[in-house]
């Protein structure tokens, strides 16, 4: 391996790793610089499997002969060892989990030929079987805020083998540092990419590929989960709106089922992300999920 030890914390080799603590900043460049970060060695080992390009690595002393194995095909990156004290003063927290790597942005695809995509492999990025091929299950996460629930939601897809998430302009990047934490890694192996034309466009679209599009509310008119999947759809678009407001109005008129969780308990909403789990179980169209063993 390239390694190089720290010794100037402003030199410009590190700026991809400065105050990664101030979300505004890290919003601005991490997409324009073409750029994001996965951090531990279990999420950078994710990236380099789905075929993405690391630029450098950060870590301590202590994590280099984990990481050795990862970067056998990658002799050229280089990576910068610090201790922990000059790692914390360079982020701005403390990288407990030993290691960090910036890494190219893949060039996002095109909704509709994603969607042919996975409908014609039935096949995750990562090899695993999804369906055979013959039935879709598709997430579309319309203006998260919050990059631990899109992470969250990201992980559940992954576990309950839905084919493909899109996200909607202004729903937040699901490559942004937390969104990669929090999913484990899961936003490299469920394929995804931003649909622009949401909702006037983006849902006719995923009509018009034979989608049923529905979407999660407290609405009026909405029937239940189990009612949905009663109507086994063979093509599915589940739909989830942000925390506050839930799906815009504009969605909500070109759904083409509104849909509930029932509640007990006096609870009246989940948050996004145990209700994205529970939706993607109900729905998973039979597909082989883990059993306890």
């Amino acid at each position: 391996m390239r390694i190089e030890r720290v010794q100037d914390l402003d030199a410009p080799e590190l700026a991809d790793y400065t105050r990664l603590t101030d979300v505004a900043l890290r919003r601005v460049r991490e997409p324009e610089e073409g750029l994001y970060l996965a951090e531990s060695t279990k999420v950078i080992g994710r990236a380099l499997r789905a075929g993405h390009r690391p630029r450098s690595v950060l870590l301590l002393e202590e994590w280099i002969p984990r990481i050795e194995g990862l970067l056998d095909g990658h002799p050229e990156v280089p990576v910068y060892v610090g201790s922990s004290e000059q790692l914390e003063r360079l982020t701005g927290f403390h990288l407990h989990r030993g290691a960090i790597a910036s890494m190219h942005r893949p060039a996002l695809r095109d909704p509709a030929d994603l969607i042919a995509a996975v409908r014609r492999t039935g096949r995750a990025s990562d090899g695993s079987a999804m369906g055979d091929g013959s039935r879709s299950r598709i997430a579309v996460l319309e203006n998260l805020a919050d990059h631990a629930n899109v992470g969250s939601c990201f992980r559940n897809a992954a576990a309950m083998g839905f084919d493909a998430v899109l996200v909607t302009p202004s729903c937040a990047d699901p490559l942004y540092r937390r969104s990669v934490r929090v999913s484990m890694g899961t936003v490299f192996q469920v394929p995804w990419t931003r649909i622009d034309a949401w909702p006037r466009g983006g849902v006719e679209l995923l009509q018009e590929l034979g989608y049923v599009v529905a979407g999660m509310t407290l609405g009026e008119g909405a029937i239940s989960l189990d009612a949905l999947v009663a109507e086994d759809h063979r093509d599915l678009a589940l739909v989830f709106g942000s925390e506050g407001h839930g799906l815009q109005s504009g969605t909500d008129r070109r759904l083409d089922r509104r849909v509930t969780i029932p509640m007990m308990g006096g609870v009246d909403s989940l948050n996004v992300a145990a209700s994205s789990a529970v939706a993607f179980y109900a729905t998973r169209d039979g597909r082989s999920v883990g059993t306890p063993s």
